[in-house]
């Protein structure tokens, strides 16, 4: 017996891929503003990662990339620019877990302790976390905006590309 619906398994991986859709969204908006809200802290968390001796370019790193994540994730929200917003903030949890993972590897050399006992604030928005929780959080996020990369979420956009 044939029928024009879809299997019901598609609808399950169509709600799963909106559900993922507005979760990643939730985070990025949760993660962005508890930046903004706090940008002194947020500076002095991105001096520690030594990525540039130039005043001005720091402090607009500070000042814009709270606002950027907030904006990724009220467009991940309302479903706008799902795909090139995802390989945004692909690109942008791979630049995050590289320099995260090299400061863990100076602290544990450092402080001669196994890897994954490394604790400090990563300057994500959540607080002091262990890194190897760290690292498995962005690796989970990475994946999740491959797999909406590569289709998955369309369902209640307000529009899927741009």
């Amino acid at each position: 017996m044939t029928t024009n619906e879809p299997p019901a398994g598609n609808h399950a991986v169509a709600l799963a891929g909106i559900l993922v859709r507005v979760a990643l969204g939730v985070i990025f908006v949760y993660m962005g503003l508890n930046k903004a809200l706090h940008p002194v802290d947020f500076l002095k968390l991105l001096r520690q990662y030594d990525l540039t001796q130039t005043p001005w370019l720091l402090n607009s790193i500070a000042a814009a990339l709270p606002w950027f994540e907030v904006f990724c994730g009220l467009l991940l929200i309302v479903g706008a620019g799902v795909r090139g917003v995802a390989l945004i903030l692909a690109v942008l949890l791979t630049a995050f877990t590289a320099v995260v993972f090299h400061r863990a590897l100076g602290l544990h050399a450092a402080l001669a302790i196994p890897f994954c006992a490394v604790k400090f604030d990563c300057g994500c928005g959540s607080g002091e976390v262990l890194i190897c929780r760290k690292l498995l959080e962005n690796l989970v996020q990475l994946a999740l905006c491959g797999w909406l990369l590569a289709g998955a979420g369309r369902g209640a956009c307000v529009r899927y590309r741009l």
